[in-house]
Order: C-alpha cells, then structure tokens, then sequence
C-alpha cells in the first residue's frame, strides 16, 4: 500500500506510441501519477484535458504527468490524438499497478458491485518518495490541487 514519506511502488509500463515508462528511470524529477477510469468518458476526459491545459505549468517545476489506467496501448493512442495530450498514458491492463498502488477497488453504481479504478492521484519526489495522495478524486479543480502541491516541494 501506498503511505505518505515511504518509496512509491515500483512500476513499469508499456505506453502510448509503443514506448515503456518506469519508476526506476524517472528519479531525479517529479512524478504525477494519476490513475482513471477509462479513456474517452466524461470525467477522465475532463480530467485529462485538465493536465493537458496545466502541462506547461507542471513542466516548469520539473514534474512529469503520466496517466494510467487499464486501457489498451491503442486505446490510449487514440484518446491522446483525439484530445492532443502531451503527456504519457500509461497501460496497466495486468492491473499490477493498481494493485499495488491500491486504485483497484469494488465499486457500486445503481446497487451493482464491480471492481474497477478509483480515480487516484500520486506526487512522487526526485528520490522517488511519496509526498502526496488525493483518493476518490472530483474532477472540478483536482489539476490546481496537484500543482499547488508540486510548487510547494
């Protein structure tokens, strides 16, 4: 489980354009790790257009955004060329990571219960230590909270 000052879970994914991207290779920069739901539904779009318009700040703190969910590499190919996303997606359809970073939980909608992800998001510092945790995320103003929180490290 996850826990704010301890090393974040390793990871390492296939991406969008066919590349990898792991915990390992990112120390020395900042680390938005934010996980969703799906690609192309209303709130994970939103959401995602949130880091999108907000990149230009996060990458003059150093910050890298990368995007997860369980969504195929061409899933996420296509949604970051619908929406012109500038940062990683991330494809953990293994579900390893959203295990290991606890974002894979049962869920009920209209009284049926499934598992699915929790829309999440993780700060991850230079040394790869945890240093912020936003659960059960609400899209309307969650991209602020985040930067605020980089531009405070």
């Amino acid at each position: 489980m996850v826990e704010i000052g301890k090393k974040a879970p390793n990871f390492k994914m296939t991406t969008d354009g066919g590349g990898t991207v792991a915990l390992k290779d990112l120390k020395g920069r900042k680390i938005v790790l934010y996980f969703y739901p799906k690609d192309d539904t209303p709130g994970c779009t939103k959401e995602a257009c949130g880091f999108r318009d907000s990149l230009p700040d996060f990458s003059k703190l150093d910050a890298t955004v990368i995007g997860v969910s369980k969504d195929s590499v061409a899933k996420h190919d296509k949604f970051k060329a619908k929406y012109e996303l500038p940062f990683t997606l991330a494809s953990d359809e293994d579900g390893t990571v959203c295990e290991a970073y606890g974002t894979w939980v049962e869920k009920s909608m209209y009284g049926r219960k499934y598992m699915g992800i929790e829309r999440a998001t993780y700060l991850i510092d230079e040394k790869g230590v945890v240093r912020g945790e936003w659960r059960k995320v609400k899209v309307p103003g969650h991209v602020d909270a985040v930067l605020e929180a980089v531009q405070a490290l």
